[in-house]
């Protein structure tokens, strides 16, 4: 009994530094907005990203876990994960981040909704209902827009599908693949895909001297949040650790409030606890089996 509450209390740490990594994410990323476009601000942290994962596998001597090998599988992962992080961008600089996060937490909704055809899971009345519930909620998240869904909503909605792609493949992966092969051609795909598109009109912007913080912020987070999370899970079931991460969607809203003068509509609020809510009636149906 002491040893699992342990346990699950450490997770619940673990789960606080992804939930802030994050948090950190999203204010660099509506920092970097006026400066960069989306494709420069995934090229300059992609590039980041890679001197970080060889730095960390060199420490760990795990340089040799990176293959060439299922490279088909890896860029479908990694071009749906761009697809995803590069709306993401795009919305942290037109809707509210209280808004961005409750969207972009309907991803493990999509999820549910592919893993049939991609991994022949068995789709129950109760996800479906799960699903109708947390769909709901985007509905009622955009209902202020009285001309319908923003061009920034619909980028947070289409960045969660992009995310679930990730995911999915993500799990074809780790059955063959360490964290290091993976990581290291998420960066490396991403890096190549932001090169092409940042550079399709033949100006690429660097970031300022005084922005260099935020492009490493942004680098280090995306890191370390996934790692947070990994962590967390090999202490704690996913029933335990997946609900964690819906405490950074309040945070979030406060840091909104206070730092962008965002008002705290009752319609995010809402919609928000539907989905927050599906997601975790979806988490014990995976339980329950």
């Amino acid at each position: 009994m002491f040893l699992t509450f342990s346990a699950s209390l450490k997770a619940g740490f673990w789960m606080l530094g992804a939930v802030f990594s994050f948090s950190l994410m999203a204010i660099s990323g509506r920092e970097l907005g006026g400066e960069l476009n989306s494709f420069e601000i995934m090229l300059w942290r992609s590039l980041a990203g890679i001197l970080i994962v060889l730095a960390f596998a060199w420490q760990f001597n795990t340089l040799d876990q990176i293959k060439f090998t299922h490279l088909k599988l890896h860029a479908l992962r990694n071009i749906s994960h761009f697809f995803g992080q590069t709306l993401w961008y795009f919305a942290v600089t037109q809707i509210t981040l209280a808004q961005l996060f409750a969207f972009e937490f309907t991803a493990p909704l999509w999820v549910a909704l592919m893993a049939p055809l991609f991994l022949k899971e068995t789709f129950t009345k109760r996800k479906f209902l799960a699903i109708c519930v947390g769909f709901s909620g985007i509905l009622i998240i955009a209902r202020p827009e009285a001309s319908g869904l923003s061009i920034g909503m619909l980028a947070a909605i289409f960045c969660a599908v992009g995310f679930a792609g990730s995911v999915l493949t993500t799990k074809l992966l780790t059955r063959n693949y360490s964290v290091t092969c993976i990581l290291f051609w998420l960066t490396v795909m991403q890096f190549l895909l932001s090169l092409f598109f940042a550079g399709i009109n033949g100006n690429i912007a660097t970031p300022k001297i005084t922005s260099l913080h935020w492009i490493t912020i942004i680098s280090i987070g995306g890191l370390t949040a996934h790692f947070c999370i990994t962590s967390a899970l090999t202490l704690a079931p996913a029933s335990v650790v997946a609900p964690l991460e819906f405490l950074r969607l309040p945070l979030i809203a406060v840091v909104g409030y206070f730092a962008y003068d965002e008002a705290l509509s009752i319609f995010v609020l809402i919609g928000a606890i539907l989905i927050v809510g599906a997601n975790i009636a979806n988490l014990k149906t995976h339980r329950d089996k």
